[in-house]
């Protein structure tokens, strides 16, 4: 052991002082970085909520113009509704009493945020409730046109405050059964499921929410059958209010993907925090863009097929970008670039498919967010599970389990990621079918679920501010139900349109 002569002259009081003095300085620096992340998490977290605009901007240009105050106003009330159940019991039931040693199904504490006052867990809070709003807000572009204003709050108070925690519960809080940051001796299949941002617990659980909802509430009418029932000899596309608005919102939830990607490293001052927010960064935009260009050229060349005509489609554009966003949120910390590029491109093509599936199945899904956030949400789940990286699921993670294309190419062709991957796709599947199903059909057989057929067939937005006055008279409605023909259009009577005009 060594030790310190220390002589007469103060060497020892100066040794003490600076002592003190590297204390002083590593608490500062503590504080300092803490404030950092405190930052940085506001800072994305902003980013994530202004996302809502981009979601309310894309509805308003994608359904008809007479619809477009009425689900303004739902999605300003999806972020009021989602704010108050995720504060109430929603933030609990994901996070509450999380503890590593342990796997629960359910959060069981700091209901209400109670005994919360540290900086870190408030904003903690602030960014993990922009997510659930925007899992809540995926279901009401589905939905628009036909859902009752009390069934758009009913559901999205039950998606915020219960059905979503669970999920999140499961594959991001340390207690999760699939989550990858328990114990390791509590890690499903040695290293849980890898969805960094959430292509399966945000995208596929308010995907899956929207075509649950979009099967029971049924079609808009003269989407598939006209208003006797009977079915129309080909589906109608209705016309979008606005390209330039469905294009704004686009880049708006572009850009809002880049608080929603690299700002779920939930922090930037831990060492290699800042590495894997940068290549979360570039992968976020790698894969936007290659599912843009492939979604926009493969429907080209198919209607070239088709038609004999050479189209490009600005709502292929879109959605394939949106697509590729969605795709890659999952793996975006764990993918090379390359691997981005590739996800981003399948993306494109499923977003196709799943499009041209709902037409064929006769489900009318008003924004295609169907396609979008859960055929794309399932593929960013199952991509991670083949394509992440050894070094990078390493830096993010510290697991062993990576890629299945990793390991085949190594030879030992274990798979173990990606089962671990499809186990949580169904798991996800499983849980929001078996509440959300009974749930939805029950609004329905309670009749508080679909508009009536006139306040359908008339201005929306003009039924719900009256039905909120005063009760309608059943004549002025009918009045309003057959406007005169120079004004049928603006009344919401639908054209036969092709495909290129679908939003």
């Amino acid at each position: 052991m060594a030790t310190v002569t220390v002589d007469g002259d103060g060497t020892a009081a100066s040794l003490i002082r600076d002592s003190e003095s590297i204390n002083a300085i590593e608490t500062g620096i503590a504080t300092t970085n803490g404030g950092l992340d405190v930052f940085y998490l506001l800072f994305a977290g902003a980013m994530v909520f202004f996302m809502q605009a981009g979601f309310a901007m894309l509805c308003a240009g994608s359904i008809r113009a007479k619809n477009v105050k009425n689900i303004m106003l739902k999605n300003i009330l999806d972020a009021c509704g989602g704010a108050i159940g995720f504060w109430t019991i929603g933030y609990a039931f994901a996070y509450g009493g999380a503890d590593s040693s342990k796997l629960t199904f359910i959060g069981n504490a700091d209901f209400a945020l109670i005994n919360i006052h540290d900086g870190a867990s408030l904003i903690g809070w602030f960014f993990q409730f922009a997510f659930a709003a925007t899992a809540a807000t995926i279901v009401a572009g589905t939905v628009a046109e036909r859902c009752k204003f009390e069934a758009y709050i009913a559901y999205s108070l039950m998606l915020t405050g219960f059905v979503y925690p669970v999920v999140a519960h499961s594959i991001w809080s340390s207690s999760g059964f699939l989550s990858a940051f328990t114990d390791d001796e509590n890690k499903f299949l040695g290293s849980g499921m890898i969805d960094f941002a959430g292509s399966g617990v945000v995208h596929m659980t308010g995907g899956f929410t929207a075509l649950c909802a979009a099967k029971i509430l049924g079609p808009r009418i003269g989407r598939f059958y006209d208003r006797k029932g009977n079915e129309l000899p080909e589906p109608v596309h209705f016309n979008p209010h606005s390209v330039p608005l469905q294009a704004l919102g686009t880049f708006i939830l572009w850009v809002g993907w880049y608080g929603f990607n690299p700002g779920s490293t939930l922090g930037i001052s831990t060492a290699g925090y800042a590495d894997v927010a940068a290549l979360c960064t570039i992968n976020t935009t790698l894969a936007a863009a290659a599912g843009s260009v492939s979604a926009m050229f493969t429907e080209s060349i198919l209607e070239r097929r088709r038609t004999g005509l050479t189209t490009y489609d600005v709502t292929m554009c879109m959605n394939g970008a949106l697509s590729g966003l969605v795709g890659i949120t999952a793996g975006c910390s764990v993918v090379e670039p390359w691997a981005a590029l590739v996800i981003g491109i399948i993306a494109g093509w499923l977003y196709i498919i799943w499009s041209y599936l709902l037409e064929k199945l006769k489900i009318d899904d008003a924004v295609d967010a169907i396609p979008v956030h859960f055929g794309n949400g399932m593929w960013g789940c199952i991509a991670t599970g083949l394509f992440a990286s050894p070094g990078l699921v390493e830096q993010a993670y510290g697991t062993p389990n990576y890629g299945w294309f990793y390991n085949w190419g190594m030879g030992n062709g274990t798979g173990k990621l990606l089962a671990i991957e499809i186990i949580g796709v169904l798991f996800i599947i499983g849980w929001v079918g078996l509440i959300m199903i009974p749930y939805f059909c029950i609004l329905n057989l309670l009749g508080i679920f679909r508009v009536d057929e006139i306040e359908e067939l008339v201005e929306f937005s003009l039924c719900t501010l009256y039905a909120i006055k005063k009760p309608l008279k059943l004549q002025h409605s009918r009045e309003r139900c057959n406007p005169s023909p120079s004004r049928a259009h603006n009344a919401g009577t639908p054209t036969p349109l092709n495909r290129k005009s679908k939003s």
